[in-house]
């Protein structure tokens, strides 16, 4: 069975494969919008836009969101400031939502940042130190969703494709990544099989990645790509990798045994030895 919506701003595509593919299309759909409404910064009902709201008072969450809220301030941690889930301030300084602008220095870092989000699990609320700060869910939310959309279908195997991050599990699924130059062209394809493909670049929107760390864009050097078992994990990561950049990205994906690759725009490709190991093709820019 096959299935094509619109979900939290892009298209989500759907291929479940053996019995109940239709209930199970069903309670995935029912998934993501359950997540969506709950966690959607673009809808000001949703329970994060009510804590981005909240103007540094404590709101209520879920046990669910609590947990997640707190997975995202541990990768924070671990990626040195390169992924950053409270990153509405930033964004909003550079127009990243609006179309784009040049923000003063004030701006910059004073509402940015995984350390102005308070998690008290005991009480069930979180809160955001600063007046200004906000949860931005664009670097995770949709990799989440992937994992509970697989885990609520119950069907035995297929594939999803929520713009762009790919999710396969029981048969083998082949997938192109695109070359950071020419995006109608593949540059690599390799086979998943039960793992997740994230990639993140700036050719098709610009420099719309920001640094936590600089507040500044990320420098256009190309794409990254993270294969891993969960799809939230290769969300995070591949965003993380490329704020990293080629060089730093590589040594920490070395160091924690991450499958990925870099794909530069004077047409080289860096692959941990965790890739290498996924047997990825290469698919020479001179003979297409």
């Amino acid at each position: 069975m096959d299935r094509k919506v619109l979900a939290m701003g892009t298209e989500l595509r759907l291929h479940f494969e053996g019995a109940a593919t239709g209930s199970g299309s069903e309670a995935a759909l029912a998934e993501c919008a359950r997540i969506e409404a709950e966690c959607s910064t673009w809808d000001p009902r949703s329970s994060w836009s009510r804590l981005n709201a909240a103007g540094g008072r404590p709101v209520g969450l879920s046990v669910e969101w609590l947990a997640l809220l707190s997975q995202m301030k541990a990768w924070n941690h671990c990626t040195e400031g390169a992924f950053d889930p409270v990153l509405k301030a930033l964004m909003g300084a550079w127009g990243v939502r609006e179309g784009g602008r040049i923000p003063t220095s004030a701006d910059l870092l004073a509402a940015t940042g995984a350390g102005l989000l308070e998690l008290d699990e005991e009480a069930g609320t979180a809160r955001l130190y600063h007046p200004e700060a906000g949860l931005e869910e664009g670097g995770f939310l949709k990799g989440y969703a992937l994992d509970r959309m697989r885990k609520t279908a119950k069907v035995g195997s297929g594939w999803m494709d929520f713009g762009g991050q790919v999710l396969a599990w029981g048969t083998p699924f082949k997938v192109n990544l695109a070359d950071p130059q020419q995006r109608g062209q593949a540059r690599m394809s390799l086979t998943l099989l039960n793992a997740s493909l994230s990639s993140s670049g700036s050719s098709e929107r610009g420099r719309h990645i920001l640094d936590p760390r600089s507040g500044q864009p990320c420098e256009p050097w190309g794409a990254t790509a993270v294969v891993t078992a969960e799809a939230l994990t290769a969300d995070v990561l591949s965003t993380a990798l490329y704020v990293l950049g080629p060089d730093e990205g590589l040594a920490w994906a070395e160091r924690h045994d991450v499958a990925a690759a870099f794909l530069l725009n004077d047409g080289s490709v860096r692959m941990t030895w965790a890739f290498r190991r996924l047997h990825p093709t290469l698919i020479p820019r001179e003979t297409r």
